[in-house]
Order: structure tokens, then C-alpha cells, then sequence
């Protein structure tokens, strides 16, 4: 039961929707488990037999269109999956990453024959992707990168090393941003996709061990005279690697923006139900004005920014969300997100600091989202060049 009251939007009032989130919140309480769960973020990243039982349930690839081998659903049914693993406590299950962010390069920029030859895959658990744009000298610059990719024969030789990669130990097919035409600037960038399985050259580095999202396995990747054949040119066509990451970026801000209200909504419902049966002085901590008012100002912004994503989504599913809005959504929700996780865990007091409880967790995990997917500081600038 969400802490907001808002109806849902038009555009989710569908009972194959709700049929659909009931199986896949079923999904995540029968393999998900705490314990199942807890053994992910002490290792560090999500079993490899989690992904392939999240394909036979077909979990992903849910937008994929059906002569694809995918579902045939929509942006709403990524939505659906995004929520329910949220709800449901399966945090560094990097889904968003695969259902949400990379395969739709594939489906949108793909040229036909690599439609079909990665798709399938992509939707049953076969393949698990990855995107590599960051560099351990280029974070949001991306037209800034040093990776390339010359041509060698009938194919490219990469060479260059990425980080900060979602997903980079257990990816198999990873979209990788580089020059191809290193004189051209953001013109000479291009994206190839690498087949982890079928090129040598190829490196996983570190595991890197970040302060939040502990079951989200983050690496650095390297790249050493890895050649791919020109059929790996994603679209087919040079130099179009940066007018497809702008193209894809708006998508990838509004699902940063929605898993962070997700968050929110679970940090307030959290804090409500603790503040209720928590006592100090005699009474419980909600029965203080001091708390009822922090929790409606919290409340209120929550409902705002719910009512501006849920917008967003609605401009997305009709072709129309712009770069520009998509950032103010990515900004607002993110910076949202962490004034509401802070305040929820100062509301638990010396508890809130304690790993055993949700809101810490919650509270580590947030501090990412203002930075991935473009920092915040980059968001503004979009968003400033509008004024």
C-alpha cells in the first residue's frame, strides 16, 4: 500500500497490468528470498541462475516486440517489474539496467539482423547486458572518451578501459561507446557491442566496492586489441554513437526518476509504520507536531513529484518526452530522494543507523542516483540552456 494518495494513472488502469504485477511480485517472493537475498549482497553481485529464472518467467525482455523473441509489452510493463522488484526488496538486481536502459539500444538502434540475433537472448537470460560509456578519466562528458574502435579488416579493434560498469562481471553483451574516428570529436563516436563470449582481449578488472547498493556488481572493464566484426556497429552506421546515446539517455533519466520515487514511497511507508509504534516520552513519535509536520511537507513533495513522473511516462509512451524534461525528472525526484531518506532515518533515531533496519540501506543506496545516468550538476546545464 503506497504512503501517497494518488489513484493510479490512466494510462496503468489495465487488469492485464495488475495480472502481470501480481505474477511478478510472486516471482520475487518465491526466488528472491531475504535470505537468498542477503547472501547476493554479501557477495557482492546476483547469482548468474537468477538471471536465467527471471527469463524462464519472463521477467525480461517484457517490451521486447514479439517477433523478437520478447513479450511484445511496452514501457509500462518495464515499469511493472521495476516497481514490484523495488516493493519487494530484490535491490541489485540490475533489471532496470537490462530491461529498461540497454536493450532498448537494441530495439531502437539496432538494424534489423541484429534485432534478431540479440534480442532473443536478451529475452530469456541467454545474454545479459551491460552499457560502457564511463571512463576512469570521463564520467558525463562522454564525447570526451578514449576508447576506440579502428577499423581492422572487415571489423573494429577496441582498445581503452571503461568503469563504473553496472554489471560487469556477469554481462555478456556489452554496449560500448568509443571513437571511430578519434579526429571527429562527438561525429567520430560510434557504439559497438561486444560478445564477452566470443572475442579475446577482453578483461573484467575489479569488483569495486561502493557504499550502497551492495548486490549490484560494479567493475571496471578493459579492452585490449578486441576485435568485432563490422556486424557489431550498432545501427549499422558510423559516427551515429552520440546522436543514440542523447536519443536513449531521456528514456534512461525517466527510469532513474521512477525507481527513485519507488524508493521514496518505500522510505515514507517504512518511517510512517515506525513512528507509529515507536515511543518517546510516554508516546509515539508521531504524536509529536515536530514529526507530523516533517512527514507532510515530505509527503506533499513526494505526491508532486509522483504526479510529474507519472507525466513523464505518460510523454514517453506517446513518443513525446524531451531530453530537457526528462532531466528536470532525473534532478527533482533524485534530490527528492535523498532529503526524504535522510530525514526518515533520522526519525529512527540511533536505529536508523543500524544495517538491520530498512532505512539505512535505503539511505546508502540513494546516494547514487544523483549521479548516475548523468550527475545532477549536468542536469542543471540541460536544463539551464532551456532558460
Amino acid at each position: 500500500m503506497s504512503s501517497l494518495n494518488l489513484p493510479q494513472p490512466s494510462f496503468m488502469e489495465d487488469d492485464e497490468l495488475r495480472i502481470f504485477a501480481d505474477s511478478v511480485g510472486r516471482f520475487f517472493e518465491e526466488r528472491a528470498s531475504p535470505e537468498r537475498t542477503a547472501r547476493w549482497r554479501a557477495d557482492g553481485q546476483v547469482e548468474r541462475a537468477f538471471w536465467s529464472e527471471a527469463g524462464a518467467a519472463g521477467l525480461l525482455g517484457v517490451s521486447v516486440p514479439a517477433e523478437y523473441g520478447g513479450a511484445g509489452g511496452d514501457l509500462r510493463h518495464d515499469l511493472v517489474v521495476l516497481e514490484q522488484a523495488g516493493r519487494k526488496d530484490v535491490s541489485g538486481f540490475a533489471i532496470s539496467l537490462h530491461n529498461g536502459i540497454v536493450t532498448p539500444y537494441i530495439v531502437e538502434q539496432g538494424t534489423e539482423a541484429q534485432k534478431h540475433r540479440w534480442l532473443p537472448g536478451l529475452s530469456n537470460g541467454d545474454l545479459i547486458a551491460a552499457v560502457a560509456m564511463s571512463e576512469p578519466a570521463v564520467g558525463s562528458d562522454l564525447q570526451s572518451i578514449r576508447t576506440t574502435a579502428l577499423k581492422d579488416g572487415d571489423g573494429y579493434r577496441i582498445n581503452g578501459a571503461k568503469t563504473f560498469i553496472s554489471s560487469g562481471q556477469l554481462a555478456n553483451l556489452i554496449v560500448v561507446a568509443a571513437k571511430t574516428d578519434p579526429a571527429q570529436g562527438a561525429k567520430g563516436v560510434s557504439l559497438l557491442v561486444v560478445e564477452t563470449d566470443k572475442v579475446e582481449g577482453f578483461r573484467r578488472g575489479r569488483k569495486l566496492d561502493k557504499i550502497g547498493l551492495d548486490a549490484a556488481d560494479t567493475s571496471e572493464l578493459f579492452f585490449d586489441d578486441v576485435w568485432v566484426p563490422a556486424d557489431n556497429l550498432l545501427g549499422g552506421a558510423e559516427g551515429q554513437g552520440f546522436r543514440q546515446l542523447m536519443t536513449e539517455l531521456p528514456r534512461e533519466r525517466l527510469i532513474i526518476a521512477f525507481q527513485a520515487m519507488v524508493e521514496i514511497e518505500k522510505a515514507l511507508e517504512t518511517t510512517i509504520d515506525y513512528v507509529k509504534e515507536r515511543k518517546a516520552f510516554g508516546q509515539p513519535i508521531l504524536a509529536f507536531q515536530n514529526t507530523q509536520f516533517k512527514l507532510a511537507d515530505l509527503k506533499t513533495e513526494a505526491t508532486a513529484a509522483k504526479v510529474f513522473v507519472n507525466y513523464c511516462v505518460e510523454q514517453q509512451l506517446n513518443g513525446r518526452l524531451d531530453a530537457t524534461t526528462a532531466s528536470m525528472a532525473k534532478l527533482l525526484v533524485t534530490e527528492l530522494q535523498g532529503r526524504v531518506v535522510d530525514q526518515c532515518l533520522q526519525f529512527h533515531g540511533g536505529y536508523g543507523y543500524m544495517e538491520e533496519y530498512p532505512i539505512a540501506r535505503l539511505y546508502r543506496d540513494a546516494r547514487i542516483s544523483r549521479i548516475y545516468g548523468g550527475s545532477n550538476e549536468i542536469m542543471r546545464m540541460l536544463i539551464a540552456r532551456t532558460l
